[in-house]
């Protein structure tokens, strides 16, 4: 039967020895990871913003529903509003939700492809170097 010990952190240390030496590839590999988790807050943040963008254009769209047909509607092109004929403010605000949705979209497409990649470097630097590296953040 195997049994498992903790090693002391001198035992750490010397059964490491020149394994666990940080070649170049190695650091490549660290700065890359670096680099990837600091644009995966980047973009988590973005995407955030753009959901937030989106959930307000479908109150506004759910609200104008209820206006009058006749009513001109204020409508924010910029810093300034600009009164617009029912029609033409339900028309601008589906094609802002749209162009809303394929940012949601392109976001959420980014982040899946960099978690990808990041997961490939944990999984990576893990196996190099064990638990002489903390890359959980």
């Amino acid at each position: 039967m195997l049994q498992h010990r903790m090693l002391s952190k001198d035992e750490e240390a010397s059964a490491g020895g020149e394994d666990n030496e940080v070649r170049r590839e190695d650091q490549e590999k660290i700065n890359r990871f670096s680099r990837l988790h600091q644009r995966e807050t980047v973009l988590e943040e973005r995407l955030k913003g753009k959901q937030k963008d989106k959930e307000d254009l479908e109150e506004i769209s759910t609200e104008l529903e209820l206006a009058d047909e006749d009513e001109l509607v204020p409508y924010k092109i910029g810093d300034s509003f600009v009164h617009l004929p029912l029609t033409d403010a339900q028309s601008l605000l589906s094609t802002s939700s749209y162009e809303i949705d394929e940012e949601v979209s392109r976001l959420e497409d980014s982040l899946g492809e960099l978690r990808e990649e990041l997961s490939q470097l944990k999984a990576a630097l893990y196996a190099r170097f064990g638990k002489a590296i903390n890359l959980d953040v």
